[in-house]
């Protein structure tokens, strides 16, 4: 139960962080859906479904990877994952940000998430249809959605894998939905600062992870993995 605690925690905190940048590169998206026509009650519901339907996306993403996960710690290798996805995420946040922004084989499956997008935007909509739009924008390639499945990959297992990518997508409800309900009166550059922000917050989960992976004995931070080398058998 503890683990699982913990494993909410770290999704949550990662989604909390990491929604700055998501008001920066997903703004734009979100300020574009016509939440501001509805009364007050459908209004929150159509925020509350849009963002639920990112979370759970973001869950099935969790349930996929965590399988993989899985496999690592089946065969005590978790350690190994868990340095394997710091240096991953390091690698993404490099090419993010000082080379291409985006990879070209990415390229075709983001153009068919937008097409799908926008077929929804077009179309009437009631509050219940955000919950559609969610769910689709929730697989739009992201950076910062790399960072967290590269995370819940590291758990190890597929169960805490969906929980810590549900968390995450919680975890960034909060500030998108003050995006959403008072968009028009954040400013561009003030959008442009939070996003300026996320690679040092990247860079600080890339570090732990590979932290946590060393086995240094550090409370919290690097746990010393027990009965890593153990025997077999032993006599009583």
């Amino acid at each position: 139960m503890h683990d699982i605690v913990l494993i909410i925690l770290s999704g949550l905190s990662i989604g909390i962080l990491g929604s700055f940048h998501c008001v920066g590169m997903c703004g734009p998206l979100a300020l574009a859906l016509p939440v501001h026509k509805f009364s007050d009650l459908k209004k929150y519901s159509a925020i509350l479904l849009y963002n639920f339907g990112r979370a759970f996306s973001y869950a099935i993403m969790g349930l996929v990877f965590g399988i993989i996960g899985q496999s690592f710690s089946f065969f005590k290798l978790q350690q190994y994952l868990s340095i394997f996805s710091g240096s991953f995420i390091l690698l993404v946040l490099i090419l993010s940000y000082f080379g291409k922004a985006e990879s070209s084989w990415l390229a075709p499956f983001t153009i068919k998430i937008k097409n799908k997008l926008s077929g929804y935007l077009k179309a009437e909509k009631t509050p219940f249809s955000f919950l559609s739009i969610g769910i689709i924008n929730g697989f739009l390639p992201c950076g910062l959605v790399y960072i967290a499945i590269a995370t819940s990959v590291a758990t190890g297992s597929i169960l805490k894998s969906a929980l810590l990518m549900f968390a995450f997508g919680m975890g960034t409800l909060p500030i998108m939905s003050l995006t959403m309900y008072f968009g028009k009166y954040i400013s561009l550059s003030f959008r442009s600062v939070l996003t300026k922000m996320t690679p040092y917050i990247i860079s600080c989960v890339a570090v732990l992870l590979i932290l946590r992976g060393l086995n240094l004995g550090i409370p919290y931070v690097s746990p010393k993995q027990e009965g890593t080398h153990q025997t077999c058998c032993h006599k009583p």
